[in-house]
């Protein structure tokens, strides 16, 4: 697929910084290489964390996880969502495969209507709704969220074939569009529980996530 427009954005030092960056993982110390990324504004940031493969290792096709930030879940480990579940599954997974890669999207919050308003659509959960009907109870999209970001930073690591870890179809047709070929799609499976079992099914039956 020929790469036109963003799908050839790289970025110069003004746009990306990296270092170094030892992690607790499962109580054990990780270390991997953390790039951070400023996209259009002050607003749109990301960070990739790697796992460089050496060797003939360095062949390998990379597994990447494109990991939607969630405050509720991924710092307050929330049980209304499965977000925590998935970023730690997916930690491991890249922390022992070469080439592993986590793009971590912060401005992706509430599938990218942010903190405030997410919060206000749980509100309208709280009355009944499903997490696709609360967001259309308050004006926004199901799902805004947008890939380009994360696209041009696969193109700046020279990542433009990938195994992705996703149940969302949408994501893999996003990141598709521009210019990121999907090889192979790797399921993230975590186990529902009380507060997040509805939340699944509706991603299940009305978003057509592969759960």
């Amino acid at each position: 697929m020929p790469l036109t427009g963003v799908q050839k954005k790289t970025f110069d030092t003004d746009l990306s910084a990296r270092t170094m960056l030892p992690i607790d993982l499962d109580g054990r110390e990780v270390v991997l290489e953390a790039r951070a990324y400023q996209g259009k504004d002050e607003h749109t940031q990301a960070m990739a964390l790697i796992n460089h493969g050496e060797g003939a290792e360095a062949a390998e096709i990379p597994l990447v996880r494109v990991h939607s930030g969630c405050v509720t879940g991924d710092i307050f480990h929330s049980l209304r969502c499965d977000c925590r579940a998935q970023l730690e599954a997916a930690l491991r997974r890249i922390a022992a495969t070469p080439n592993g890669v986590l793009i971590y999207l912060p401005f992706h919050e509430g599938r990218g209507i942010g903190l405030f308003k997410k919060i206000k659509a749980y509100a309208l959960q709280d009355q009944g709704l499903d997490t696709v009907d609360a967001n259309i109870g308050i004006g926004e999209p199901i799902d805004a969220r947008e890939y380009e970001l994360a696209a041009g930073i696969l193109h700046d690591l020279g990542f433009t074939r990938i195994r992705l870890m996703t149940n969302n179809p949408a994501k893999i047709e996003a990141l598709e569009e521009a210019g990121v070929e999907i090889v192979d799609r790797v399921p993230v499976v975590v186990q529902p529980g009380t507060h997040n079992e509805r939340y699944l099914d509706t991603k299940r039956r009305r978003m057509s996530h592969k759960l």
